[in-house]
């Protein structure tokens, strides 16, 4: 994607605030970036974090198990998934996999969605909250305000999955 802006690793590290070198290990794959560093890559390159997704693109209003766009994380502690459709307009859905001791990294984050509730379906999830921890367990859910910055790790013993409900959709 930075190839096809004509965008330098120069000009996209100085505008997310990383080393050149750190955004080449991300294209390759070796590198993981926090939430916060993908938001502003993402930012950075005049796109959605949705366009970092990789899937088949969906119409209408169904979305497939096998055809959901997912978003890899390079060391593959974590799959985001998205349910909803694009045409999507009041809210969006994300199923998350998340290793353990693996979360959106130590840097909190923000977005510009109004409200954002997650549920832990398996597992348990530690969710930071403008300097406010939270431990989710199994059948939780958690309404916070995404534009406080937030984080979230799996503190363990067993993978995670949860879902982040948005809305208006942000992805």
């Amino acid at each position: 994607m930075r190839r096809r802006k004509d965008v330098t690793l120069r000009e996209l590290a100085e505008q997310v605030g990383v080393s050149e070198s750190f955004v080449s290990q991300v294209e390759r794959g070796v590198a993981n970036p926090s939430m916060a560093t993908l938001r502003r890559i993402a930012d950075a390159l005049g796109e959605s974090v949705a366009s970092l997704f990789v899937g088949t693109e969906t119409s209408g209003m169904v979305v497939r198990a096998g055809e959901r766009k997912r978003m890899a994380h390079p060391a593959g502690s974590l799959d985001d998934y998205l349910l909803t459709p694009p045409g999507a307009k009041t809210l969006q859905i994300v199923y998350s996999a998340i290793a353990v001791g693996k979360g959106s990294g130590d840097e909190p984050y923000t977005h510009a969605a109004d409200e954002e509730c997650i549920i832990v379906l398996t597992g348990q999830l530690d969710v930071g909250v403008n300097g406010e921890s939270h431990r989710l367990a199994t059948g939780d859910a958690l309404l916070l305000d995404p534009k406080l910055p937030h984080t979230y790790h799996n503190p363990g013993p067993e993978p995670t999955t949860a879902l982040w409900v948005m809305s208006p959709p942000v992805y």
